[in-house]
């Protein structure tokens, strides 16, 4: 049995400014924005080239604006990835690795500039929010782990 993971749910505080940002701003495609009833209103977009959408909206979330942290996006060159989120006017941290060479920690804890070891794949990361604050990181990778 596969069990795919197909969409992530966002909490927002502001669906319209959410829209803006994800379609408008980061050029996400827009699947979908029903309005089914009053005080529910569900948006789904999609980020080029992936399979997992987002969804938010209007009584869809129960968690709160900008909880999420760690919603990670695989891209195969960080740099240009992070140089296209600038150029659309997003903010975006500095590419960086971790310490310990694996992957990002909660906060900034273990954060050492630059690309990871030998520009490895997984170890570069970048991190950007949406206007609530809920956290997305970057995450170069140029040959997947085996089995992959």
């Amino acid at each position: 049995m596969d069990f795919k993971l197909e969409v992530v749910i966002v909490p927002v505080s502001d669906v319209d400014k959410a829209l803006c940002f994800y379609h408008d701003r980061l050029g996400w495609r827009l699947d979908a924005d029903f309005t089914v009833a009053d005080g529910y209103r569900i948006i789904q977009v999609t980020p080029p080239g992936s399979p997992a959408s987002v969804i938010f909206g209007d009584g869809v979330s129960g968690a709160g604006p900008g909880s999420v942290e760690g919603l990670l996006l695989v891209v195969d060159d960080i740099l240009a990835a992070r140089e296209e989120l600038l150029a659309r006017g997003v903010e975006v941290s500095e590419v960086f690795h971790d310490e310990s060479g694996v992957f990002k920690r909660a906060g900034t804890v273990g954060r050492v500039a630059g690309p990871g070891a030998q520009g490895g794949s997984y170890t570069s990361l970048a991190t950007f929010g949406d206007p609530d604050g809920n956290e997305w990181v970057l995450q170069e990778v140029t040959t997947r782990l085996p089995g992959r």
